[in-house]
C-alpha cells in the first residue's frame, strides 16, 4: 500500500456548520475546566488536527493537564489524539515531549482496570514510531499473563503488528506466540494467536495444528474458521501436504457454525475434484441453504452449486443430488425457487427425471391449495415451464404431467394458464399417441376456462386436432354449451324486457349482519346483491365473453367451427348429417355476427372479425377442396415447422453451453504434473482467500485488463488543464453499487499550499458519501484523494466540482480551480439479459416511459447496424437469428436488457435500407426504447444517439 492507501482506523463525524474554537479558548478549558468542559475541548482539538491544523502550543498542555486524568472517556480521546497528532519534528526526529506520552502509556499498561489496559494494546497496534514502542514492550510482554481474557487477546494483537512492522523489537514473537497458544484456552486468544503464526511463522503454526488435529471439531467457530484459512493457504503453496489435511477438512463440514461449514465446503472443492469430496461439500452446501433463514445467504450458497455444476466432471455427481436440492424449494422467496428449479433443470439426466416429475407435480398441486399471493402465481408459473421442459427433453414423462397441468386451464391467473397451453400445444402436435388424452382432458375442462386469451387458445387446439366423429360432436355440445341459448340477441332481449318474473321479486327478507376481514360489523341488504349476480353469473362463458365486446374470440371460433365441419364432411358420408352439422355452425356463427352488429354488447364487433366470420361462412357455404387443404392441413404444417426452428435453437444454445463447458486440451498442449511443478509454479493459480478480500476492497481484477488497451488508463479523466497551479486527474472505478473515483492532486506551484480540499457534487440518482478531507501540498508535491459516490438507479450521472486551497503566507482569499465534468457512463450498469415474448409484451405494455430515437448513422447494412447498437448498449437481441437473416430491405428486432438494480429496459428496433436512393445509402428508421423509469428510457437514449455512427478506421 502507498502512504494515501494506509487503511484508516478512526473515523471521526464532523459537524459541518461548527465554527472553529480559537486556540486560546481551548486552552484555557485544558487547564481550568472540568472533566466535562476538558472533554469537550479535548474533541474540538481531535477534529480540528483531523481537519489539518497543527496547533503546536497545545501538546504540552495536554500533557500537564489531561494525560493524568484517570477519568475513561478522556483516556480513550486521548487514544485517538495521539494517534492523529504529528509526533516528529518537521526533519523527522521525534519530539522530546512524546517520552512524557510513552512514560503514561507504560503505567497504562500495568493499570488494574482491564478495559484500559486492552484499549491502550489496541492504540499500540496503530503506532508507527518504533522509538515509542520500545521502551513499552516487557509491559506488552506481561500482559500476554494477564488474567483477563480482553487484555490477552489485544496483547497477541499487539505482539503481531509490532512484530510485523519492527521485527528487530520482538524477533522470538513466534515462539512466544507458540509457547501462549499451547497453554491457552481462551477461543479468542487461541484465534488471534493461530492467526499470528499463520502470517508470522506458517511452520509453528502447521506444529501446533499437527497436534492438535484430531480435536479440531471441539474448537470454537472462530478459530475453525482460520484453521480452515491455514490449510487452504498450506495446500495451495504446498499441493503434497493435502492427504494430511483432507480429513481435518472432512470433519470440519460436520461443524454447527454455518461459516465454517461454508468456508470447509469451499477449501475441500479446491484441494480435491474426487467424487465423494464434491458430494460431501454439495451436500454440505445443500444444508445450508434449507437451514438458513437469510435469503441474501441461499442465493449465495447457490451460487457456488451452480459453480460446481459448470465443472463437467462435479457434474455427474450433482445428478445423484437432484432430489436434495429440490428440498430447497420449501423456501418461499421467489428467486432462491427460481435459482433452484434452473438448477435442477440443468441436472436432470434419464436417471433422475422420473423422480423430478413426481416432486414437481406435487409442488403444482400445493400451489393449488394455497392461498392467492403475487408470488404464488409466479411459482405456479416456474414449476409449469420447468416441466414443459423435461417433457420435451424426455417425452415419456409427457403422459404423467399433462393430466395434472391441464387443470390449471381454469386457474384464473392467465400466465401460468397461457404457459400450461403453449405446452399443451407443443405436447399435442409432438406426441401422437397423447392426443386422444389430450382431447378427453381438454374437452373436460374446457366449460371452467375463464379468462378469453387461453379459451381461444383452447378452440384452436380442440378445432385443430379432434379428428374423430364423437370428439367433433363433443366439440359442438361443448361450444353450444358454452355460448348458451341461440339466436342470441332475441335471447338477451328477451331477458332485458321480462327480467323481473314473479318467481324472481325480491323478497323483505331479513337483513344480514356480517362481519368484516377488518372485524366490524356491517349489514348486508337482500336487495343490493341479487339480481346483478343472477344476470352476470348465469351467462355461459363464451356469451359473456361476446357480450363484453370481445369478438376476437368470435373469430378464433369461426375458424374452429370451420375446420371441424369441414373434417366432419369428410369422415361422415350421410348427406343428410352433413349439412345438419354444417347448418349449426354456419347458425353459431350468423347468430354471433348478429350479436356483434346489435347494440347488446358493450363493444361493437371490428371489421376485421366480421371479415373472418363471413370468410368462414362463406368457405362453408362453397366446401372448396383448396380452403379444405388451407383450414385443416397448412395450419398444422405452420405450427409444426415454428416448433421444429425453436426446438433447433434449442439444441444449438444447449450445444453452445457444453462446448464451453468442455475443457478442449490441443494435442502439443505440455502435461503438467502435479508432483513435478516447481513451488513458485503452483503459486501462479488464484488464491481464493485473497481473491475475496480484494473484491471485498473493491479491488478486483478484471480478466481484461491483460489487454494494454483496456488498462486502467482508458478510465482516467483529466479534470484541469496543465497550465492550472494544481493539475488533477480521476480514475473512475466502478464497482456494482458505488463509484470510487480516485483523483491525483499535482502542486505545479513553488509554494505551499495549505487546505487543500476537493469538493464535489453530483447531479442525476448519485450521491457523496464523506466529504474528502483536506490536505496540505508542499512545493511541487503531489496526493492522492479518495472519494466515494453511491449509486442508485441506472441513469447517466455527472459529478463535479473545484478544488480550493490556501496558499501559506499570502493574506488573499481562498483560491480555486474549477474541475471538469465527469460523466458516469450508464454502460457500467447494464447487463444483457433475456426474457420470454410473452414477458416482452407484458413489460412493454405496462412500461409507461418511451423514448424513441430517429436512426441517424453512416452505416449503410441492416444486420451491421443492429449488431453496432448491440455493442454499444450491452442490449440482447430476443429475435431469433433465423428470423433476422436474407435481406429484405427492412427489419424489426426486440432487445432487452437488465441493471444490476433489477431495473428493465426493453427496446424495439424498425430499420430499413432505402433501396431506391442507392446501394450506399444509409440505414434509416427509428428505435423506441421503453423503461420503468424516466432516467433509464432517457439515458439509454442518449448512448444510442452518440454511438450510433461507426468510427471511421
Amino acid at each position: 500500500m502507498t502512504a494515501a492507501e494506509n487503511v484508516c482506523y478512526t473515523l471521526i463525524n464532523v459537524q459541518s456548520d461548527s465554527e472553529p474554537p480559537s486556540e486560546v479558548s481551548l486552552k484555557a478549558d485544558l487547564e481550568k475546566g472540568e472533566i466535562k468542559a476538558k472533554t469537550e475541548a479535548l474533541k474540538k482539538v481531535i477534529i480540528m488536527i483531523l481537519n489539518g491544523e497543527k496547533l503546536p502550543g497545545l501538546l504540552m498542555t495536554i500533557i500537564r493537564f489531561v494525560l493524568p486524568l484517570q477519568d475513561h472517556t478522556i483516556k480513550k480521546l486521548l487514544l485517538v489524539f495521539w494517534e492523529i497528532v504529528p509526533k516528529t519534528t518537521p526533519d523527522g526526529k521525534l519530539l522530546q515531549e512524546m517520552i512524557l506520552v510513552c512514560d503514561a502509556y507504560r503505567k497504562d499498561l500495568q493499570h488494574p482496570n482491564e478495559f484500559i489496559r486492552g484499549s491502550t494494546l489496541r492504540f499500540l497496534c496503530k503506532l508507527k514510531e518504533s522509538e515509542l514502542l520500545e521502551p513499552l514492550m516487557p509491559a506488552i510482554r506481561a500482559c500476554l499473563e494477564h488474567r483477563h481474557s480482553y487484555v490477552r487477546r489485544n496483547a497477541v494483537l499487539a505482539i503481531y503488528t509490532i512484530y510485523r512492522n519492527f521485527e528487530h523489537l520482538i524477533p522470538d514473537a513466534p515462539e512466544l506466540i507458540h509457547d501462549f497458544l499451547v497453554n491457552e484456552k481462551d477461543a479468542s486468544c487461541k484465534r488471534n494467536a493461530f492467526m499470528m503464526l499463520i502470517h508470522a511463522d506458517q511452520d509453528r503454526a502447521l506444529d501446533y495444528l499437527s497436534t492438535c488435529i484430531d480435536q479440531v471439531h471441539t474448537f470454537g467457530d472462530i478459530l475453525q474458521l482460520v484453521i480452515v484459512e491455514l490449510i487452504y493457504k498450506v495446500c495451495h503453496a504446498n499441493p503434497s501436504e493435502r492427504a494430511r489435511f483432507i480429513r481435518c477438512i472432512y470433519n470440519l463440514l460436520q461443524s454447527s457454525s454455518p461459516a465454517v461449514k461454508y468456508e470447509a465446503a469451499g477449501t475441500l472443492v479446491t484441494l480435491s475434484s474426487a467424487p465423494t469430496a464434491i458430494k460431501a461439500a454439495a451436500q454440505c452446501y445443500i444444508d445450508l441453504i434449507i437451514k438458513e433463514s437469510d435469503n441474501n445467504v441461499k442465493l449465495i450458497v447457490l451460487d457456488r452449486l451452480i459453480e460446481l455444476k459448470e465443472h463437467p466432471t462435479h457434474e455427474r455427481v450433482l445428478q445423484d443430488l437432484v432430489m436434495d436440492i429440490l428440498r430447497v424449494l420449501s423456501t418461499p422467496d421467489l428467486e432462491v425457487r427460481k435459482k433452484t428449479l434452473q438448477l435442477a433443470l440443468d441436472l436432470v439426466s434419464s436417471r433422475n427425471v422420473e423422480e423430478l416429475v413426481i416432486v414437481l407435480k406435487k409442488e403444482v398441486i400445493k400451489t393449488n391449495n394455497v392461498t392467492e399471493h403475487e408470488d404464488t402465481d409466479k411459482y405456479r408459473q416456474l414449476l409449469v415451464r420447468t416441466l414443459h421442459s423435461c417433457s420435451v427433453r424426455f417425452p415419456d414423462m409427457a403422459a404423467n404431467v399433462i393430466p395434472v397441468l391441464m387443470e390449471f386451464l381454469s386457474d384464473t391467473n392467465e400466465a401460468a394458464a397461457a404457459d400450461v397451453l403453449e405446452f399443451v400445444r407443443e405436447a399435442i402436435q409432438r406426441f401422437d399417441n397423447l392426443r386422444p388424452l389430450i382431447i378427453e382432458k381438454m374437452l373436460e375442462v374446457f366449460h371452467a376456462i375463464k379468462t378469453v386469451k387461453i379459451y381461444r387458445g383452447a378452440l384452436w387446439i380442440l378445432g385443430e386436432y379432434c379428428s374423430t366423429k364423437e370428439d367433433i360432436q363433443s366439440v359442438m355440445t361443448e361450444v353450444r354449451r358454452s355460448i348458451g341459448e341461440i339466436p342470441i340477441v332475441d335471447n338477451e332481449i328477451k331477458k332485458e324486457t321480462g327480467e323481473l318474473k314473479p318467481e324472481d321479486e325480491v323478497s323483505a327478507a331479513p337483513a344480514q349482519k356480517l362481519v368484516t376481514e377488518m372485524g366490524t360489523y356491517v349489514t348486508q341488504s337482500a336487495l343490493s346483491s341479487s339480481r346483478p349476480s343472477k344476470k352476470e353469473e348465469d351467462r355461459p362463458p363464451l356469451r359473456g365473453f361476446l357480450m363484453d365486446g370481445d369478438f376476437y374470440v368470435a373469430a378464433s371460433l369461426a375458424t374452429t367451427l370451420t375446420k371441424v365441419a369441414l373434417r366432419y364432411v369428410s369422415i361422415v358420408e350421410d348427406n343428410r348429417k352433413q349439412n345438419s352439422f354444417v347448418a349449426e355452425a354456419m347458425l353459431i356463427m350468423v347468430t354471433v355476427l348478429h350479436l356483434g352488429k346489435s347494440s347488446l354488447p358493450k363493444k361493437p364487433i371490428t371489421d376485421d372479425d366480421v371479415d373472418r366470420i363471413s370468410l368462414c361462412l362463406k368457405v362453408l357455404s362453397e366446401c372448396s377442396p383448396l380452403m379444405n387443404d388451407i383450414f385443416n392441413k397448412e395450419c398444422r404444417k405452420s405450427l409444426s415447422h415454428m416448433l421444429a426452428v425453436r426446438l433447433e435453437e434449442e439444441k444449438l444454445s444447449q450445444k453452445k453451453e457444453s462446448e464451453k463447458r468442455n475443457v478442449t486440451v490441443q494435442a502439443d498442449d505440455p502435461i503438467s504434473f502435479m508432483q513435478l511443478t516447481a513451488k513458485n509454479e503452483m503459486t501462479s493459480k488464484e488464491d481464493q482467500f485473497q481473491l475475496s478480500l480484494l473484491a471485498a476492497m473493491g479491488n478486483t481484477q478484471r480478466k481484461e485488463a491483460a489487454d494494454p488497451l483496456a488498462s486502467k488508463l482508458n478510465k482516467v479523466t483529466q479534470l484541469t488543464g496543465f497550465s492550472d497551479p494544481v493539475y488533477a486527474e480521476a480514475y473512475v472505478h466502478v464497482n456494482q453499487y458505488d463509484i470510487v473515483l480516485d483523483v491525483l492532486v499535482v502542486n505545479q506551484t513553488s509554494d505551499t499550499l495549505q487546505n487543500c480540499t476537493l469538493e464535489l457534487a453530483t447531479l442525476g440518482d448519485l450521491k457523496l458519501v464523506e466529504k474528502p478531507s483536506p490536505l496540505t501540498l508542499a512545493p511541487h508535491d503531489f496526493a492522492n484523494i479518495k472519494a466515494n459516490v453511491k449509486v442508485a438507479s441506472t441513469e447517466n450521472g455527472i459529478i463535479f466540482g473545484n478544488i480550493v486551497y490556501d496558499v501559506s503566507g499570502a493574506a488573499s482569499d481562498r483560491n480555486c480551480v474549477v474541475l471538469s465534468d465527469i460523466h458516469i457512463d450508464i454502460m457500467d450498469y447494464i447487463q444483457p439479459a433475456s426474457c420470454t415474448d410473452a414477458e416482452f409484451r407484458q413489460m412493454w405494455a405496462e412500461f409507461e416511459w418511451e423514448n424513441k430515437v430517429t436512426v441517424n448513422t453512416n452505416i449503410v447494412d441492416l444486420n451491421e447496424y443492429l449488431q453496432h447498437i448491440l455493442k454499444s448498449t450491452n442490449m440482447k437481441c430476443l429475435t431469433p437469428e433465423k428470423a433476422l437473416s436474407g435481406f429484405c430491405g427492412f427489419m424489426a428486432a426486440n432487445l432487452y436488457a437488465r441493471s444490476i438494480f433489477g431495473e428493465d429496459a426493453l427496446a424495439n428496433v424498425s430499420i430499413e435500407k432505402p433501396i431506391h436512393l442507392g446501394p450506399d445509402a444509409a440505414v434509416t428508421g427509428h428505435i423506441r426504447i421503453r423503461a420503468k423509469s424516466q432516467g433509464m428510457a432517457l439515458s439509454l437514449g442518449d448512448k444510442i444517439n452518440l454511438s450510433q455512427k461507426k468510427a471511421n478506421l
